[in-house]
């Protein structure tokens, strides 16, 4: 099926190295002439995902300047998904347009330590990020945080004097004048029922805090296979193979976007296998 399905398609691909893909999950690496990569993916299925690139018109050009595909096996979609994103950064491969590191993140920051709810832009400098509660959205500049504040202010009628976005004269803000803020800055609205919309309009930009006490592990398995990924603080610090039988330490310092989307869903929705010093979690 693969050798038939490969003859219809133009490529100057070893044909070997196409060949010997896995139906499995794991992350496969696109080469040229060159040591460095092209691209680099994951996939639970290997080899139907690299069939689609060579199908795919828009792939030409990367097709074009492939000699080989390349592939790392894992016991599981996460592991691959994390593999993936930390091979991106270390090589970055010239095909891929994500996945690349974002080293100053920014995030909204609500507190009411003075007892009136107080927002401010901070950065991973200013605060733990994921470690503290309190945080919505994650950005690669102030510019783009201050965006999505503005986006929210328009769809939800919030002032933008409020949230820090421009100076509040007498007459109130500007968004006032032009019947898109209720007037909360001047009093026509109180405070909390702004607050409340809000809150509303940026619940879906949660930062989950750490939710548990140390490191766990997430356990993923394929058959009698077995790889452990250590994860603390939203940081993946290692992971243990029943095949290696052996654990390799990973350096991630500070807080990684990719990293965290990647595993707060199935942490924070209880459908990863996690275990915390030898007991699930």
């Amino acid at each position: 099926m693969l050798n038939s399905e490969l003859a219809s398609l133009s490529h100057q691909i070893d044909s070997e190295s196409l060949a010997v893909l896995p139906r499995t999950s794991g992350v496969y690496i696109f080469k040229g002439e060159g040591t460095l990569p092209l691209y680099i993916g994951k996939s639970v299925d290997i080899r139907s995902r690299v069939l689609a690139h060579l199908r795919a018109e828009d792939e030409a050009e990367m097709i074009a300047q492939s000699r080989r595909v390349d592939f790392i096996e894992t016991a599981g979609e996460i592991g691959a998904l994390l593999l993936e994103a930390r091979m991106s950064k270390q090589q970055s491969p010239l095909f891929n347009i994500r996945l690349r590191r974002l080293r100053n993140l920014c995030s909204i920051r609500i507190s009411d330590e003075t007892g009136t709810k107080e927002l401010e832009i901070v950065t991973g400098k200013d605060v733990p990020v994921g470690e503290v509660d309190g945080l919505y959205g994650l950005f690669g500049s102030v510019h783009a945080a201050q965006d999505k504040l503005r986006a929210l202010a328009d769809q939800h009628r919030l002032c933008l004097g409020l949230l820090g976005l421009e100076k509040v004269s007498k007459r109130g803000c500007f968004g006032l004048q032009v019947k898109t803020c209720l007037g909360a800055c001047v009093g026509k609205e109180s405070r909390d029922e702004h607050d409340q919309r809000l809150f509303s309009a940026l619940v879906d930009l949660k930062v989950e805090a750490w939710p548990f006490t140390g490191a766990v592990d997430l356990i993923e398995q394929s058959g009698d296979w077995v790889q452990r990924h250590r994860i603390q603080g939203w940081r993946h610090t290692g992971s243990w193979c029943s095949r290696a039988k052996q654990f390799s330490p990973i350096d991630q310092h500070g807080f990684d976007l990719d990293t965290y989307k990647i595993l707060v869903k199935p942490i924070m929705l209880g459908t990863a296998r996690i275990e915390m010093d030898g007991r699930v979690v």
